[in-house]
């Protein structure tokens, strides 16, 4: 039996990246998945999102472990799409037991840069709540939700150079700290059904997001087009451990024990998969 097994799972921004490292993950352990993800560009945001082919691919691969999904193209900015999706798919698969809230973006050199302010709260933090406020008709006593923060919502970031005074770039921490208070007030009200809801806040992350252009001019403002290589080196500053980066697996690792029942009295919890880069930051206290 998986850690999942029987559990039906709806996982947003599940294209490509973190978001259908988690869907595959919970397949592998027993899961359907509903999943929905954008596959379309948004204007204000400087690098590649995803695409309906992504999405394809991320349905090939939960087909691959056997088990069911009934996937998407669905924007979480948008919430009667989500309820539509969510009512098709419950009414494919049966239940609904899992949240996993991961659809984001990085507006960082966004332009217009206060549109792209208003595109990353609108996703990463209003995208959160819609998502939630689908799925809770569906959910019953031991549903888990689970929603992506970011080290970012933990750090006092805004007189650093990733982020300084660009718009798009500040609201990425913004909306990480507001999710945060939003699932653990959430929490708070569901513990009495029994219902779970924690982030997850992982540090710099291998996907499309992290090695991007623009991510690369944040970590590297003194360069007009770095690379790759001129970006790494300063990637590193994020985390205590020697590493400038973790793979989307290292997450899915954690969104699937707060998804299992191994974790049924864990909630209101804020989870960071950071390899220490909270330790830069902040002394002991509890």
């Amino acid at each position: 039996m998986g850690r999942v097994e029987g559990k039906v799972a709806f996982v947003t921004g599940a294209g490509r990246g973190q978001g259908r490292s988690h869907a595959v993950k919970l397949a592998e352990e027993g899961a359907d998945i509903i999943a929905i993800d954008i596959c379309k560009q948004i204007e204000t945001i400087q690098y590649p999102l995803s695409r309906p082919e992504d999405l394809e691919e991320t349905v090939r691969l939960v087909e691959k472990t056997g088990r069911r999904i009934h996937a998407e193209q669905a924007d979480v900015r948008e919430a009667p799409a989500l309820k539509a999706v969510l009512e098709r798919g419950v009414a494919e698969l049966g239940r609904l037991d899992i949240v996993v809230a991961q659809a984001g973006i990085a507006g960082m050199k966004g332009n217009p840069a206060w549109q792209a302010w208003s595109d990353v709260i609108d996703t990463n933090l209003i995208g959160v709540i819609n998502a939630v406020q689908a799925a809770l008709p569906y959910l019953d006593e031991g549903a888990s939700i689970i929603a992506t923060g970011s080290t970012a919502a933990l750090m006092d970031a805004s007189n650093k150079p990733q982020v300084g005074t660009d718009p798009g770039g500040v609201a990425y921490m913004v909306a990480k700290r507001l999710l945060s208070q939003y699932i653990n007030d959430i929490a708070t009200h569901l513990a009495a059904r029994k219902i779970r809801a924690n982030v997850v806040h992982p540090t710099n992350c291998n996907t499309p997001m992290l090695q991007s252009e623009p991510m690369y001019q944040s970590f590297r403002p003194d360069l007009e087009h770095p690379t790759k290589e001129d970006a790494t080196p300063a990637f590193y500053v994020q985390q205590a451990m020697p590493v400038p980066w973790i793979e989307p697996e290292e997450i899915s690792n954690m969104v699937l024990f707060l998804a299992s029942d191994e974790s049924r009295f864990v909630t209101g919890t804020q989870q960071r998969v950071d390899a220490g880069g909270y330790l830069k930051w902040y002394d002991y206290h509890v």
